[in-house]
């Protein structure tokens, strides 16, 4: 039984086509998705604004981000528990609202306190909203054209790191700060109609009736909370041997840990099944989303700051100063999704994260008065690598996996993804913070920028080796209809 209009998605016969319906349902969740990714990426360049027109410390303010990441990652263990109680159409409209009602809230806060809490509000949203995006999507394809739907559902995690920061530097140049928040609506109202729309009917199948690992819940999820929220306080003067991080981070670590040791006992009833990383595709991508997050998110951190604090560039210069890495990630998505669905994702991972390589090099050379030319010829350079890197590695984690595993693939790929790009952000901030410290001058804050990109290209070359663990050539035809893909043997 399906919506109104809506059918149930399928891969056309022709091996080289995505079905109009598949293609529907993977652009209906696109626009939704849209408000989280530019919600997230906005906020990137926002905080310092945040800070003035609240009257209250950046400390203070920071905590904007972190009290929205943490409840984002948090949530995501218990979006596949989610789903098969409520089902996917369900599930995506409900968390859709969520991140709507808490986007109006953050749009009526009338003090830092209120924000932050209501960014918890929108951050379960999203963190549901971005596991639940990947599970539907793949579970829909049936292991057809694995790479030219990931091409398509990419759009978004594409365009928010380019767009979302000249979007939040145009809105505090131009207007209030609310309408940070308020920029959210449309997105969500038309992603709401269409989803009710064009989603197909998943409920529960009738009788039954999944419980909550309520254990699992309370070490996994706090655990992934504590372990970032050390993360965001490694800047501080204090490093590693800090309360503020050490703490956390130790804490966080022995939640993660208990749980592994409950899950292992559970099996398949725990709440996020880590048995599923005995298939080498998803062990070995899951791998390779951590190096990217933090290959990513690290260095979309340190660009804007080099040119802002050794270039002398606004907030929004700075973020148009990133548009190549946009456009050479959007150019490369489509031909990428081909290659992957031809050749598999292992040779295409390889020669896109070596392009990322090289193209990062470059900025371990960087002065204060390299041509911005140059280093904008290069970031297109890197954004094609980086587009092509996301859609290998991201298809790669469902090969080989049945139907009813894909919500914790989904999950454990997100999640890796989360930290990370946290991992990434942290240790950069802290290597930049030490090698610029006590430079005065344009030349010497510029030579501490060169430092810490070298350690971003070492991310980037770290994650050459591991790409030879994916999967190669795909078989012509999957054997199971509800096997996302039938290549060659995942197991580890």
């Amino acid at each position: 039984m399906t919506a109104k209009g809506a059918k149930p998605p399928s891969v056309a016969a022709d091996a080289g086509q995505i079905d109009p319906a598949l293609r529907r349902l993977t652009y209906t969740l696109i626009i939704g998705a849209l408000a989280v990714i530019f919600d997230t990426t906005i906020m990137s360049v926002a905080i310092d604004g945040l800070a003035g027109q609240l009257h209250t410390s950046l400390s203070t303010t920071q905590w904007v981000t972190t009290a929205y990441l943490l409840a984002l990652s948090a949530t995501m263990p218990a979006v596949g528990w989610a789903q098969s109680v409520l089902g996917g159409k369900r599930l995506w409209i409900a968390g859709l609202g969520m991140f709507f009602i808490g986007s109006l809230l953050c749009a009526g806060a009338w003090n830092i306190q209120s924000l932050i809490a209501f960014r918890v509000v929108q951050g379960i949203g999203g963190g549901t909203m971005m596991v639940l995006m990947f599970t539907l999507v793949m579970q829909a394809a049936k292991g057809r054209n694995i790479g030219r739907v990931m091409s398509l559902i990419t759009v978004p995690t594409a365009l928010g790191p380019v767009i979302g920061p000249v979007i939040g530097g145009a809105i505090l140049h131009l207007g209030d700060w609310r309408w940070i928040f308020l920029f959210n609506v449309p997105f969500c109202v038309v992603g709401g109609y269409l989803a009710w729309r064009n989603l197909p009917e998943d409920g529960p199948r009738p009788g039954t009736r999944p419980r909550l690992d309520t254990v699992g819940m309370l070490l996994l999820s706090p655990g992934i909370a504590a372990v970032i929220y050390g993360l965001t306080q490694l800047s501080g003067s204090d490093g590693l041997a800090g309360l503020t991080v050490a703490l956390p981070l130790i804490a966080g670590v022995a939640l993660l840990a208990g749980y592994a040791f409950w899950a292992l006992r559970r099996g398949p009833d725990a709440l996020l099944d880590i048995r599923l990383l005995r298939h080498r595709a998803l062990a070995s991508s899951s791998a390779l989303v951590f190096l990217t997050g933090a290959a990513l998110y690290g260095t979309m951190l340190l660009l804007p700051l080099y040119w802002q604090q050794v270039r002398g560039e606004s907030a929004l210069g700075a973020a148009l100063l990133l548009i190549p890495t946009g456009v050479g990630t959007l150019l490369s998505r489509t031909l990428a999704g081909r290659y992957m669905d031809r050749f598999g994702s292992r040779s295409v991972a390889i020669a896109a994260f070596a392009l990322t390589f090289a193209a990062t090099v470059p900025f371990g050379f960087v002065t204060a008065s390299t041509s911005n030319i140059a280093l904008m010829a290069v970031l297109f350079v890197r954004g094609l690598g980086l587009g092509g890197a996301m859609i290998a590695i991201t298809g790669a984690a469902f090969v080989g996996l049945e139907r009813e595993e894909i919500p914790g693939a989904s999950s454990i790929s997100r999640v890796a993804q989360q930290v990370g790009g946290s991992v990434g952000i942290a240790v950069l901030v802290m290597i930049l913070q030490r090698a610029t410290a006590g430079a005065h001058t344009p030349a010497a804050l510029a030579s501490g920028f060169g430092e810490a990109f070298w350690w971003s290209a070492a991310f980037t070359a770290a994650a050459v080796p591991l790409c030879l663990l994916l999967p190669g050539r795909p078989s012509p035809e999957p054997e199971v209809q509800d096997t996302v893909f039938a290549g060659e043997p995942t197991e580890a």
